[in-house]
């Protein structure tokens, strides 16, 4: 299969590595680089792209159901390893490692929520999951983008209510923090 293609539809795409959001029309000529955490990395004549997964068809892929089937744990709650899992399929759009084994996710935290105002006293709980991250640079223009990911993911997630996903620039990021799996990825070691 060719990995230069149409696009069969309009989309909405995040240039890179501004994180803008461009517009890109049906016919346009891309050149489809990586495919990695469910979105697509592609080239066009205006330049690099991060395409959500939800518009694969588009470029003629299959759409994934990204449903997370993970059980939550016995009192409700949703399981942090499935939550860990979620955050493995977001990736930076120039780098093929995971935010994970790049050493970009700094904290996860599952706290429970007080129950809504008026909820039935047998109502299951809920959940919020704050993760923070830090960018292998400061400026990157795809940080929003990125956390907006790795957000949705998690709240794929059963038993997950709500998430929040914050960039933070303490402790700067540096190479000692990738893992070795993604050292081995990107041909550290």
């Amino acid at each position: 299969m060719s990995k230069d293609r149409n696009l069969t539809r309009d989309i909405t795409a995040t240039q890179i590595p501004s994180g803008d959001k461009q517009l890109l029309t049906a016919g346009t000529r891309i050149y489809l680089h990586q495919t990695l955490g469910g979105s697509y990395t592609v080239q066009t004549d205006f330049g690099l792209y991060r395409i959500d997964a939800r518009d694969g068809d588009a470029l003629g892929e299959t759409v994934r159901d990204d449903t997370v089937h993970t059980a939550t744990l016995e009192d409700g709650a949703p399981n942090p390893e499935a939550i860990w899992d979620q955050l493995k399929k977001v990736y930076d759009p120039e780098i093929p490692v995971n935010i994970v084994d790049l050493g970009l996710v700094y904290t996860m935290d599952v706290d429970k929520l007080p129950p809504a105002p008026g909820s039935a006293p047998d109502a299951a709980p809920a959940y919020k999951v704050d993760v923070t991250i830090t960018l292998t640079a400061p400026g990157c223009g795809m940080g929003p983008a990125i956390a907006e990911d790795a957000k949705n993911k998690i709240l794929l997630v059963p038993g997950v209510s709500d998430a929040d996903v914050k960039i933070t620039w303490e402790p700067p990021w540096n190479q000692s923090m990738i893992s070795e799996e993604g050292k081995m990825k990107l041909g550290l070691i």
